[in-house]
Formats: C-alpha cells, sequence, structure tokens
C-alpha cells in the first residue's frame, strides 16, 4: 500500500509548525501556577495553545522577511518588489491556477510585471520566490551566475513522479554525468543525416493525404507528434515506438473517433498519460512547496506507471541486445562512444538499473516528441494565419530545393528566409515558456543600470522566469514585438537581438542551453520543406474545433498575437495548442510542375 504524498507531507510539516502549541499547552499551566497559585485557567491554556503555533508562524515570517532585509542593506542592495497578496499567498495560487487553467500564457504575470516592474518577489504556500522577465537577470540564472543557482529541491520533488532523476531534474554531478552521455549523440555528423526523417515524413504526410481525400481536416498537432516521437525514438534509441501506426484522429464530432482501436492503441494511451502527467506536474508548481496536501495521493504516478509500461520494452530490448553482445564477446570494454550505437545502447553499457533507464529515456522523449512537435504546430498555425508568409517560405524551398527533391544539410543551411520564419516562430511561442531555478546561497542579481541597487536573492529561494513574456517585450524587440513577422531576423531590426542576444532564448542559455539545438532545427526544417512540397493553402477547420478550445470573444479586444488567436495556446512543461490545430490542406496535385 502507497502512503499517500499528502500525508507523507503532512508528518513531516506538522510536528515542527504544532510544536509551539503543543509547548504552550504542556509548559503554561507550570507557569501560571507560579503567578496564581489559587486559579489556573484552563480556558486560558486552551486559547494561548491554540493562538501560539501561528503566532509563532507570523513572528517567524516577519523575523526572516526583516532578516532578508538588512542582509539586502548590509549588501548595498534592496529585495524586489513584493506583490500584495493574503497570508501564506493564497489569493496568489488562486491567480496563477486560475491562468494556467482557463487563461493566456503567462497573463497573470504580465499584469504583475505593469504594477510591480519586470522582476518582482511573492508568496505562495509561505515559501518566497522571485520571478523575472528581465533579459539580465535571466543571463544570471543560466550564464553568469550559474554557480550560484540549481534546479533545486523543491522543483526536483514536484517534478520527480514524471522525470525522475533524469537530466532534466538533476544537479551537479548527476546532472554532469547525463549531459556527458548524451552530447556525443547531437554531434553535427549524426543530426546531418535525414534517412530517419525522411521516412517518418513520409509516414505522417500520406496518412494526411489520405485522411484529407476522405473529407476529414486533421489534427496536425497530434499529427507532428507522432511524426517528432518516432524520430526521435528511432535516432537516440535504434527502433521507432509506431506512434504512427496507430493512425491519425477523427474529429471528435465524427463517429469514427471512438473506435475502440482508436482508444486502447499504446501509442494513444501513453500519449494521453505522457500529456496529463505534464499537466498535473506543471500544476504542482503553481501550489508551490504544499503541493501533496492538494493533490493528496500522488495524481502523476498513475500516468507515470503507464508510461513505463510503453518504455519498458524498448528497455528490455536493449538489455537483452547488449547481454546477447557480451556473451560473443562483441562489445568495446571503453565506455567511449562507438560510431554504430544509439544513445540506448550506450546507456546500457554504463548502467542496467531499470529505474535510471526509465528517467533517461522518459527525459529524452519529452525533449524530442513535446518541443520539436510544440515548433511546427505554431509555425504551421503561423502560415494559415499569415499566407503572404506562407507564399515566401513555399517560394524559397521552391528556389532552393525544387519541388520533390530531398533537402540536403547544405540546402537548410542556405534558406534564410525558413529559418527567419522558425526563429519568429519560436520567439512568440517558445516551447519551455516558464522555467525556474533555486538560489544555491544567499546571492545578488547586479543592479540594471548605473545608480540603481542590485536585488538581493535570500538563499533557497525559486526564481522562476519566462522567455515567453521576455519574447514579447516592445521595449526589448521594438514597438511591433506583438506582431508575427519573420523578417525582424533579416533587416535592420535583427540589431535588437545581435547586441542583446539573451533577449531570445528559445533553447535556454549557459551550461544547460538544450543540447538538441541543431537537431530541432534540422527536424523543423526537413518536414516543413517536405509538408510545402506537398501541400499549400492552409486553413483553419473551426466548424470541428471542440467549443472549449476556442478563445473567448474578450481576447479580440487585446492587442498583438492575444487579439489575433484563433486557437488557445496551453503551457505545461511546453507549449501546446489546446484542443488541438485542426487543420484543412490542399495537396499540390502536380508537384514537379509547381
Amino acid at each position: 500500500m502507497t502512503i499517500p504524498v499528502g500525508l507523507v507531507h503532512l508528518l513531516k510539516h506538522l510536528p515542527p509548525i504544532l510544536a509551539p502549541s503543543l509547548v504552550t499547552y504542556v509548559s503554561l499551566p507550570y507557569g501560571l501556577r507560579l503567578l496564581y497559585p489559587t486559579h489556573v485557567s484552563g480556558l486560558i491554556v486552551l486559547l494561548a495553545s491554540i493562538i501560539a503555533s501561528p503566532l509563532y508562524l507570523i513572528l517567524s515570517t516577519l523575523y526572516t522577511n526583516f532578516s532578508n532585509r538588512n542582509a539586502a542593506a548590509a549588501n548595498g542592495a534592496v529585495m524586489p518588489p513584493y506583490i500584495e497578496a493574503s497570508w501564506g499567498g493564497v489569493s496568489t495560487i488562486k491567480a496563477l491556477v486560475n491562468n494556467f487553467k482557463n487563461g493566456y500564457p503567462g497573463d497573470i504575470f504580465m499584469e504583475w510585471c505593469e504594477k510591480y516592474g519586470n522582476t518582482f518577489s511573492m508568496t505562495i504556500s509561505s515559501e518566497n520566490r522571485i520571478f523575472t522577465s528581465e533579459p539580465q537577470y535571466i543571463k544570471a540564472l543560466l550564464a553568469t551566475q550559474f554557480d550560484d543557482f540549481e534546479k533545486g529541491p523543491v522543483s526536483f520533488t514536484q517534478l520527480n513522479t514524471l522525470l525522475g532523476t533524469g537530466v532534466f531534474n538533476s544537479d551537479g554531478d548527476r546532472w554532469k554525468f547525463h549531459r556527458s552521455m548524451t552530447r556525443p549523440f547531437f554531434s553535427k555528423d549524426r543530426i546531418s543525416h535525414f534517412d530517419v526523417f525522411d521516412r517518418h515524413a513520409d509516414d505522417a504526410l500520406n496518412q494526411s493525404k489520405a485522411r484529407l481525400a476522405d473529407g476529414y481536416p486533421i489534427d496536425f498537432q497530434d499529427m507532428v507528434s507522432r511524426f517528432t516521437l518516432d524520430s526521435a525514438t528511432e535516432f537516440l534509441f535504434g527502433q521507432d515506438v509506431r506512434s504512427l501506426s496507430a493512425g491519425l484522429p477523427y474529429p471528435s464530432s465524427s463517429p469514427l473517433s471512438i473506435t475502440s482501436s482508436n482508444v486502447s492503441h499504446p501509442a494513444n494511451v501513453f500519449a494521453a498519460a505522457f500529456i496529463e502527467g505534464q499537466n498535473v506536474t506543471s500544476l504542482r508548481a503553481r501550489y508551490g512547496i504544499n503541493w501533496p496536501l492538494f493533490e493528496w495521493n500522488d495524481r502523476v504516478l498513475p500516468h507515470r506507471t503507464i508510461v513505463n509500461r510503453f518504455i519498458d520494452p524498448i528497455i528490455s530490448a536493449a538489455i537483452v541486445k547488449h547481454k546477447a553482445r557480451v556473451a560473443v564477446g562483441d562489445v568495446a570494454e571503453s565506455k567511449e562512444v562507438q560510431e554504430e550505437e544509439t544513445l540506448l545502447d550506450h546507456l546500457v553499457k554504463i548502467t542496467q538499473d531499470h529505474k535510471t533507464l526509465q528517467d533517461e529515456i522518459l527525459n529524452i522523449m519529452i525533449a524530442g516528441r513535446d518541443t520539436t512537435a510544440c515548433t511546427l504546430t505554431f509555425a504551421v498555425y503561423m502560415l494559415a494565419e499569415n499566407p503572404h508568409v506562407h507564399k515566401r517560405v513555399r517560394e524559397e524551398i521552391l528556389e532552393k530545393v525544387g519541388p520533390s527533391r530531398r533537402p540536403t544539410h547544405d540546402d537548410l543551411r542556405d534558406m534564410k528566409y525558413l529559418r527567419a520564419f522558425i526563429n519568429e516562430t519560436l520567439r512568440l511561442y517558445p516551447a519551455v515558456p516558464f522555467n525556474s531555478r533555486t538560489s544555491r546561497h544567499a546571492t545578488l542579481l547586479p543592479a540594471k543600470a548605473p545608480g540603481q541597487k542590485p536585488f538581493y536573492i535570500p538563499p533557497m529561494t525559486t526564481a522562476g522566469y519566462s522567455v515567453f513574456l521576455m519574447h514579447r517585450r516592445t521595449d526589448l524587440w521594438g514597438p511591433d514585438a506583438l506582431e508575427f513577422d519573420p523578417d525582424r531576423f533579416l533587416d535592420d531590426r535583427v540589431k535588437y537581438v545581435t547586441k542583446n542576444p539573451f533577449i531570445f532564448l528559445p533553447f535556454n542559455g549557459g551550461p544547460r542551453i538544450c543540447l538538441g539545438q541543431q537537431f530541432a532545427y534540422h527536424e523543423s526544417s526537413f518536414f516543413l520543406i517536405r509538408l510545402l512540397q506537398r501541400f499549400s493553402d492552409f486553413k483553419m477547420a473551426p466548424d470541428v474545433q471542440p467549443g472549449w478550445s476556442k478563445p473567448p470573444a474578450d481576447w479580440a479586444k487585446c492587442p498583438g498575437s492575444k487579439g489575433k488567436e484563433k486557437v488557445i495556446p496551453g503551457a505545461h512543461l511546453t507549449m501546446y495548442v489546446k484542443g488541438g490545430l485542426w487543420l484543412r490542406m490542399e495537396e499540390v496535385k502536380n508537384a514537379e510542375s509547381t
């Protein structure tokens, strides 16, 4: 029987919280007898015991705040502006959860930025945090003060059920170990072979063609998620999970959408658990350190169990393969990466601990599936919403590659507008819109300008940051920052990012920058080229889009992207489109003569 995580949390944290009340209840009668030997009021003892713990928490909080302000002053610094909120940050939690479930990504943070500035502090479940969308401070968190910050224990406990001790949820030597194992598999030579991309892109586009020919639109987000998952697993593990073999989903209005094969196919069961596990995990960050009380039983664990059942055969096959090679002396004793090895081959050579392999594979699958699927989903959404951009992207593809030839690495390097288009998609819709670090010890974030004071960051403070908000700031990107325009990466507006590269961080930055950055660019570019060689005239399909996934009417009054949205962007660990991106596309009938 598994002990509920909420109960474990209470057993760990209640004793020190209740200790003042218990001490008061036991000791106060003795003190009162010394003053009033003839009468000790039981009511006074009871009331004093009841208020002792809350009073202690209040005084402790006041003392901590006082100490932090003094420490800041002693270092010539100040504390970040503080969000006014109810005791314990209850109102802050409500605002964060409501925005996560029902709002536009980051709206509540934008509201606070407008009121308090781009860096501020808040209380969530009695835990003090800071938040920033300031490039100078994000640079400090990720790069210039890398040794002052880590993922931290709070983040680890929130992510542990889903990610375990994989590369995205580890610090120190363990993180360095994961990083060093993975790096060789994203070398230029390995990521420049496009056979894997071509095979799975052809499968995905053929299925799309057949579904469109039957008169149905396609959920483009679902289709590219299958493409990226199959491509990443074959590239990194030596065998794809064949998620495309489940077929593409039908609109919910079609009777075919609820056939048993669609619902019960292992790839679809895995995908549903994968997504819901990320949703619940992301909610934990909004609830803060006391997230177990909001779940009681671990709500991620059932989803992780389903995911494990999906990936365990991959691990077992790799271990059997490794043992067979060892038996015939066909495994090099060196721990160095061999040319024919996949990442999974290398992992089982280093360790055969099942949990370690599960965690690492799942971390890599999130990176390989969700991030590029996000980029491709929003890229095609932007093609549908901006026909003039679609026209220019397709013209460049036909000019550089032609209507049917497979693109090469050199082709991708020469396609400037395609890269600008992908970058603009990543600017407005970065795959990982929100992230955080934790201060390992007390530190300072440097002053923004001469005459200003640095910010003091107490030890073990969670520092959240958002590239999503930073990428949309008009003071950083110019007055048209909220408009989709790939030319900003080609004309004189590129000066904004060249003079301050840390305003554009779609792949994070510093020592933990995404190892798969070039892999993602190659995969996205390759798929878009193949897509536009075969299809054109992308149009949204609102007639099959679920009603709950359509933007509220009042969004139309908002400036920039939010006011133009035809879908509701969501964000768990990565960005996605709620309800899917339902599209109709026209097949290019005579590609060779286009």
